[in-house]
């Protein structure tokens, strides 16, 4: 319990920072990167449909596709045959066949960003074809500004 106002103000603060950055709503941030990519499948096109049942309990909905071996496994959310095989076989990088299609690395303990990371996009969109029966919307990508030097150059030549 908070007995000064200055730690409760922190405690608001940490909240409305949580709320500022989407932990409220359950949102994180994907890594851009991942040193566990050297395992994935060597043929990422061709993958089990999205709709595959589990291997092991044969449950119809949320499961992971194993972008190492292609197993479909179910989540931590039903019997957690998943999380079991990444513990057995090392097997790290799992793709979500829930609606998002979220790809997980389990040494990492993040989600990765399938669209950015060149050796996932290819699956990502394949899954995605699968899922939706069209190609994913194409992301825009920002880049900084490059600013015209030659505009501010009155020097002549």
């Amino acid at each position: 319990m908070a007995t000064s106002s200055s730690t409760q103000l922190e405690i608001l603060l940490g909240e409305e920072d949580d709320l500022l950055l989407g932990a409220e709503s359950g949102w994180v941030e994907a890594r851009t990167s991942c040193d566990h990519l050297s395992s994935l499948s060597s043929d990422p096109l061709h993958i089990p449909t999205p709709h595959t049942p589990c291997n092991r309990c044969h449950h119809p909905s949320e499961n992971w596709l194993c972008l190492c071996c292609k197993d479909v496994l179910c989540s931590r959310f039903v019997n957690k045959h998943m999380l079991q095989h990444f513990q057995q076989s090392n097997h790290s990088v799992a793709l979500s066949y829930s609606s998002d299609l979220s790809v997980w690395c389990f040494v990492c303990e993040a989600y990765l960003d399938a669209q950015v990371i060149p050796q996932l996009r290819s699956v990502h969109e394949i899954a995605y074809i699968l899922k939706f029966g069209q190609a994913p919307p194409v992301r825009t990508v920002e880049f900084p500004k490059v600013e015209d030097n030659q505009a501010d150059d009155t020097s002549g030549s």
